[in-house]
């Protein structure tokens, strides 16, 4: 796919950048790194910061990030320094404490490496930065510090979230301008489906829906749904974990990328997995777009397009709880029927039922209207890049 990712600049750099360490555990897919790697980048092109990234998972990282080289300890991408890391002890080759220290998603720092911080002369500033949720308690907890057991150290808990009093939620300077640009150009949203798909875009009348998404059940009826359409379904499916389920029903061995399958009025087409770039245009080239996980679920936002999110399952159902935090900011202005329409549907695809997709097109004009006022709301709550910036600077004194 190509490149179309918001380029905001070098910024002039401060007389002492800050120095910023994220340390970043892979648990599983790719949300943990996809959402440490955007904020790196942020942070160095938008706020001068020197950032350096430890990440114990470099084939995960490479899937987002192609020019990763996978058999280098230390290496340098857009000006930022990414370290292999080998936890729980290793802290790199040379041990070097930066000023801001982020720990991702409680993965825990290597303990040579806070003993490290608590002899530095300027105490860095720690964040241990939690994963998104839309919950109440959150903005609680926002900037809530926490003292080490053992070192005259404190953690500060800094929660992304949908709503004022959280850290916000990762949005670049020029990604408002750069999905303009894409929109409002017919020769780059054709390069794009050229490049993408191989064929030409599709016919107005066409729906186009981008699905990416964990295993679902619920993919086999809405596989039916959409090949009994009244009216043009076109799918993308980016490489992955929901690609079998397709396979299956055209009746093929793999749905790899390359592949391309029409049943009535459905037509499928299998995209390589891309790096962060090209997934902005995948679901800017989209009339609706099916998410996972936490990065995916904010670029969705950010289209000002109907969504459907995929929340990662929980024991317990611990989940479903977020899911419904999460709609109740989404749908709080939609028309009664609107917002009941898509709720059935969310819960649909994370498993409380099958999805109706006549009555999700339905009210597609409402849902569509909403998306555009949500992406505004959501901008009000600040990006968690300048968020968390700003923090740094009341605390870097």
């Amino acid at each position: 796919m190509p490149s179309v990712a918001p380029d905001s600049g070098s910024p002039a750099a401060p007389a002492t950048p800050i120095a910023c360490d994220i340390f970043c555990a892979v648990i599983d897919n790719f949300g943990d790194i996809g959402v440490c790697w955007r904020l790196a980048r942020q942070l160095a092109r938008e706020h001068g910061w020197q950032v350096r990234v430890f990440v114990d998972d470099l084939h995960a990282f490479k899937r987002l990030c192609p020019s990763l080289a996978l058999e280098r300890a230390r290496q340098t991408l857009d000006g930022i320094v990414i370290e292999h890391w080998h936890p729980p002890s290793h802290a790199g080759d040379t041990l070097e404490v930066a000023d801001v220290v982020i720990e991702a998603f409680a993965c825990e720092l290597p303990p040579v490496y806070i003993a490290a911080m608590a002899e530095r002369a300027r105490t860095p500033l720690w964040i241990n930065l939690e994963y998104l949720s839309a919950e109440d308690w959150i903005a609680d907890f926002h900037l809530r510090p926490s003292p080490h057991p053992r070192h005259a150290l404190s953690k500060t808990f800094f929660f992304p979230g949908l709503g004022p009093g959280t850290g916000g939620v990762l949005k670049e300077r020029d990604l408002d301008a750069a999905r303009a640009a894409f929109e409002g150009s017919p020769a780059a949203r054709t390069d794009w489906w050229r490049n993408a798909t191989g064929h030409a875009p599709p016919p107005a009348d066409a729906t186009v829906v981008s699905l990416f998404a964990y295993e679902n059940p619920a993919v086999d009826s809405l596989l039916d749904q959409w090949r009994d359409s009244a009216s043009p379904i076109v799918l993308l499916v980016p490489e992955g974990r929901i690609s079998g389920a397709v396979a299956r029903f055209f009746g093929l061995a793999s749905f790899a990328a390359g592949t391309h399958a029409t049943r009535s009025n459905l037509t499928a087409h299998a995209l390589a997995f891309t790096a962060q770039p090209g997934y902005d245009a995948l679901l800017w080239a989209s009339d609706v777009n099916f998410v996972r996980g936490e990065d995916s679920f904010v670029r969705a936002q950010w289209t000002a397009k109907p969504f459907v999110w995929h929340i990662y399952p929980q024991a317990d159902d611990a989940h479903l709880p977020k899911l419904d935090a999460a709609l109740a900011h989404y749908t709080r202005t939609l028309p009664t029927d609107a917002r009941a329409a898509l709720e059935r549907f969310w819960h649909a695809w994370n498993g409380a039922g099958q999805p109706n997709w006549a009555e999700f097109v339905r009210h597609y004009p409402a849902l569509k209207r909403r998306a555009a006022a949500w992406a505004v709301e959501l901008a009000q709550a600040g990006d968690l890049a300048g968020n968390l910036t700003s923090f740094a600077k009341t605390q870097l004194k």
